[in-house]
C-alpha cells in the first residue's frame, strides 16, 4: 500500500474511517454489556464466517456492485477511484484483511443483537469457508496427481506397479 503522500488522500480520510470503526466498536461494546457473552466455541465459526464474508466482498464477481463506486476493476487489476475518502474506501474494499475487520464487527454485532439470525448467518458463511478450503485442497491434490502422472515415464510406472504387487 502506498504512503498517504503518494495517494489522493489525506490522513484525515483514514482517520474518518478509523473513527467510524471505533465508534461502531464502542457502540457494540456498550450494547453488549448486559448480554451473555458469545461462547468461546463460536470463535472458530465466527472466524471462518469472517473469512468467507471478506473474501466474498473483496474478490467475488457477485459483489462488483458494491465495489464499483470505489474501485476500478480491469484486466490490469484494481485501483481505487476518486480522491480523499472515496479513494480510501476503495483501498479498504481491495483488502481482505481490512474488510475482514469490518466483517467481524458486523457478524459479532448481528450475533449479539439477534442470536438466532447471527448463528444462522455464521453457519452459512462458515460452511462456505469450509467449502473454499475443501475446493482448494481438492485442486491442489489434482494438480499434484497430474504433475506426478506427467513426470512418470512408462518404465517407472511399470516398475512401481511391479513393486506394489
Amino acid at each position: 500500500m502506498k504512503p498517504v503522500d503518494q495517494t489522493p488522500t489525506e490522513a484525515a480520510d483514514y482517520a474518518a474511517l478509523s473513527a467510524l470503526y471505533g465508534a461502531l466498536l464502542a457502540g457494540l461494546a456498550y450494547a453488549a454489556r448486559r448480554r451473555d457473552p458469545i461462547p468461546n466455541g463460536e470463535l472458530l465459526p465466527l472466524s471462518a464466517a469472517t473469512f468467507a464474508l471478506s473474501k466474498l466482498i473483496v474478490h467475488e464477481k457477485v459483489e462488483t456492485w458494491l465495489r464499483r463506486p470505489f474501485l476500478e476493476e480491469g484486466a490490469e487489476g484494481r485501483r481505487p477511484r476518486g480522491r480523499r475518502l472515496r479513494y480510501a474506501v476503495g483501498e479498504l474494499l481491495g483488502c481482505t484483511r481490512c474488510v475482514g475487520a469490518w466483517s467481524a464487527l458486523g457478524l459479532v454485532a448481528l450475533r449479539l443483537h439477534s442470536p438466532e439470525v447471527g448463528r444462522t448467518a455464521t453457519t452459512v458463511l462458515a460452511a462456505s469457508a469450509a467449502n473454499d478450503a475443501f475446493q482448494s485442497g481438492f485442486s491442489l491434490l489434482c494438480e499434484r496427481a497430474n504433475a506426478a502422472k506427467e513426470s512418470a515415464t512408462p518404465s517407472s510406472a511399470l516398475s512401481a506397479a511391479r513393486r506394489a504387487a
